[in-house]
């Protein structure tokens, strides 16, 4: 009895916590974009303005799903949506420029190809696909708000159409004389009265300033906590309780407890944190 009032206490501690960091997320957060993204005009909005379509719509989206590959590779795709038109597009919003590699902008690619194509299709059936990475910084380093990449027959200098499409957008980039630009701002707001959208602020609001939508966010928030903990006990790898520690600290947690949950000291567990912050910045 007395252990199950101590883990109560541990996990009522936790969701106050929990409701500390929520006020500071913003769109730039893995997790709350994820949260976000749940409501498809949501989805359907960032698309239209990062399309330049305002007709563009959406029919369904998935959040956070398991893409494999043949040889069983997966990677977890943040948002992949459909439209009217049956055009796919992945939306990724990146922290570091790693995460937004061409390799890997590449292989998304081919996962939402693989896992798009109906068995006994034509492979002319293939609709058109977009990857789109938000990204925190300039990763193509042009200088431009939105990057379009297609391939193309480099000796005539002609489009190859074969309906695979990468986008770049450069979060960094908040002109508020563009829509993109109002866009990338509303993706740094912590507080929903800032937003220019009011389709993403009525979302921030329902997530942030109501109990239902601050629980759910408890509530995903804890089930990280616990995932990153039992890969920490479990796996062992160094790599595994690094990448399980910068999860954590990007939650709040402190260190001390993140050291225990990971078996590392504290000072290995803030040298990799503070590691991962330098190559944010």
């Amino acid at each position: 009895m007395i252990a199950d009032v101590s883990s109560e206490n541990e996990i009522a501690k936790r969701y106050e916590r929990y409701r500390g960091i929520i006020k500071n997320f913003t769109l730039m957060s893995d997790t709350f974009m994820r949260n976000v993204f749940k409501h498809m005009e949501c989805v359907e909005y960032v698309l239209q303005v990062i399309m330049g379509r305002k007709d563009l719509c959406v029919v369904d989206s998935v959040v956070q799903k398991d893409y494999k590959n043949l040889q069983g590779r997966s990677a977890i795709l943040d948002c992949v949506a459909r439209d009217v038109e049956n055009k796919r597009y992945d939306v990724e919003v990146q922290q570091k420029n790693e995460g937004a590699s061409p390799k890997r902008s590449r292989y998304h690619s081919g996962l939402v190809d693989m896992n798009t194509l109906e068995a006994g299709h034509e492979f002319d059936e293939l609709p058109d696909s977009y990857v789109i990475f938000i990204t925190r910084g300039d990763v193509l380093g042009l200088g431009l708000p939105v990057g379009h990449i297609d391939r193309k027959i480099e000796e005539v200098d002609q489009a190859f159409e074969d309906g695979s499409h990468i986008v770049y957008v450069n979060a960094a980039m908040q002109n508020e004389k563009t829509e993109l630009g109002r866009l990338m701002h509303d993706f740094h707001c912590k507080d929903a009265d800032e937003m220019y959208s009011e389709v993403l602020a009525r979302r921030v609001r329902e997530l942030k300033e109501t109990e239902e939508g601050v629980y759910s966010m408890c509530q995903e928030m804890d089930e990280i906590y616990n995932e990153g903990m039992l890969r920490g006990e479990e796996r062992g790898e160094k790599k595994a309780k690094k990448a399980t520690a910068i999860s954590l600290a990007e939650m709040g947690l402190p260190v001390e407890q993140i050291a225990q949950g990971v078996r590392e000291s504290v000072s290995i567990v803030q040298a990799w944190i503070a590691e991962a912050m330098t190559v944010v910045k």
